[in-house]
């Protein structure tokens, strides 16, 4: 026992003083305190019988049929959800005989993120975290904007003034990061601006002001998952050669469909640089055949099996001739060999490759941007809609 401050020697004690431990550090305060917290809660869940999911080891099942149940876990928040109340029920009495919770009931808020319910589906939503964002960034009475960013807008990183604070740059991008998980729309311009967060110039800071008043515009946009959809996988693939300024590398761009609702989208910066467009669609569809892989992953942990095989479309039919073509050619040499991955999974026949018009291209929306003649209609074909915004 370490003594505190005022109890310097034992004889202070003696004169009926309480002896008194000194906390050094509180566990909220540890850099391992989450980790920790997270192993003696999975820990005490696979004793009760779960499994642990091995695509994301925050996930957590049990059972089968009408006694399934599934446990989401992120830090000190859970969702539980199932098809048996009861199951439900019990769990949350076990889980209560082991640690202090409290139950919120359905689930209508988690981590910023906001669900709704009906007869159609689940809409998933952030208006209130746009609402906050706008209203810390002194936008919430801006005028709207009617596009993310501007088509004609060239972002490198030298051109322009550096800005004297970047933090405030750097706070803005964070927290919009955070807002793509329920808005696809934005996601290839905040891809954008996170490239220059070392060094933000006052042209980026000012694309992230013409984002702040895009959000005015329709801060309760979201995503509708619809309680009809098929189980069937579908994938729109593409990529924008050379389109980084500085490095003159390809962005990737990908979404995946469950049935009708989107449930998975990326836009990323290649890691290398493509001798030609070909190559670099290919390279996009190596990536969408890694993200289906995982999916797949994920169903069968839900114990869910997708009827048929994954489908991917692509606007670049030399793309698609060369995942087909299991011959090695002069073509596709240089090409890595983990990028070959989606000739494998062609061959297996787990994926199939289609051709689409690039007008129908929807993977378009994370590789470059868009008019507006030509980012709605694409985005209202990926159940994007705002619950209160009138018809």
């Amino acid at each position: 026992m370490e003594l505190p401050l005022g109890y310097s020697k034992h004889k202070d004690l003696a004169k009926g003083g309480q002896p008194v431990c000194k906390l050094h550090k509180s566990i909220y305060g540890l850099k391992q305190a989450s980790r920790q917290w997270f192993s003696k809660f999975s820990q005490i869940l696979i004793l009760h019988g779960f499994q642990q999911s091995k695509s994301d080891y925050s996930l957590f099942t049990k059972g089968s049929g009408n006694t399934f149940v599934v446990l989401l876990v992120y830090v000190d928040d859970i969702i539980i959800t199932g098809p048996n109340i009861n199951i439900i029920d019990s769990l949350k009495g076990f889980l209560h005989s082991q640690f202090k919770l409290k139950d919120l009931g359905v689930l209508k808020y988690f981590l910023g993120l906001e669900i709704a319910r009906s007869h159609n589906g689940i809409f998933l939503s952030q208006r209130n975290y746009t609402l906050q964002l706008l209203e810390d960034a002194g936008f919430l009475g801006c005028k709207p904007a009617n596009l993310p960013m501007n088509p004609k807008a060239r972002l490198n990183s030298f051109e322009g003034k550096l800005i004297d604070d970047s933090s405030q740059y750097r706070r803005l991008v964070g927290r919009l990061l955070y807002l793509t998980i329920s808005r696809p729309d934005i996601t290839f311009v905040v891809h954008k601006l996170s490239q220059f967060v070392s060094q933000p110039r006052q042209l980026h800071l000012d694309v992230v002001y013409h984002l702040l008043r895009y959000l005015k515009a329709a801060p309760g946009q979201g995503l509708l998952f619809s309680a009809s959809s098929s189980l069937q996988l579908r994938a729109f693939a593409d990529a924008d050669w050379g389109a980084c300024l500085d490095s003159r590398k390809s962005v990737t761009g990908f979404c995946v469909f469950l049935g009708d609702s989107l449930i998975s989208w990326k836009a990323k910066k290649q890691q290398t640089l493509s001798r030609s467009s070909a190559e670099a669609e290919y390279r996009a569809l190596a990536s969408t055949a890694s993200e289906i892989a995982w999916i797949h992953q994920l169903l069968r942990d839900f114990q869910i099996s997708s009827p048929t095989s994954a489908l991917i479309f692509c606007d670049n039919q030399a793309a698609i001739h060369i995942a087909n073509n299991p011959i090695f050619h002069e073509r596709t040499k240089h090409i890595e060999i983990d990028c070959h991955y989606i000739r494998d999974k062609v061959t297996e026949g787990s994926i199939k490759l289609l051709p689409v018009r690039t007008q129908n291209q929807l993977a378009d929306v994370f590789t470059k941007a868009l008019p507006s003649n030509s980012l709605f209609p694409l985005l209202s074909k990926m159940a994007v809609t705002d619950l209160r915004r009138p018809p």
